[in-house]
């Protein structure tokens, strides 16, 4: 009885941590803002936000830390309800975004920048991930945290 209450145990541990996602060193240079300012208006003209939308279902089980490449460079980790303001170049960009779920969920996004685009929602799904031109913020937008460099 003892033995198998230790076998459970240490499952669960291993099924806990294996869903963790190693964070991945930004070779991008965030635009450093207070949350308290950021405006919509002060978006755009190559200024996006570009923030983790994970539902509650993925913040639960520990799966909605997104790593992110951005033309092939690291944009680095994005946890669930953080956001990172970068500058841009018009034109087209390749996002590569990654989340781990059990396996690995990969997905390649092509998004084309403009002098309008302000805001860009990336969420993970149950069976890959999901990118969008929003430019508008989340419903809870005050309880989102700048993501720190790590």
């Amino acid at each position: 009885m003892k033995n198998i209450r230790i076998i459970i145990v240490s499952l669960s541990f291993i099924l806990l941590t294996s869903c963790a996602l190693k964070s991945i060193t930004s070779e991008y240079t965030f635009i450093k803002t207070n949350i308290e300012n950021v405006e919509l208006n002060d978006l755009g003209n190559g200024n996006v936000l570009i923030y983790n939308g994970a539902n509650i279902l993925h913040k639960m089980d520990n799966t909605a830390r997104l790593n992110i490449w951005l033309d092939n460079k690291p944009l680095g980790q994005i946890r669930p309800s953080e956001y990172v303001i970068i500058n841009l170049k018009n034109g087209k960009h390749h996002f590569k975004v990654l989340h781990i779920d059990v396996v690995n969920m990969r997905s390649e996004h092509e998004v084309e920048i403009d002098n309008e685009t302000k805001v860009i929602k990336i969420k993970p799904t149950i069976t890959s991930n999901k990118l969008e031109l929003t430019n508008e913020f989340p419903k809870n937008f005050d309880k989102f945290k700048y993501a720190e460099k790590r």
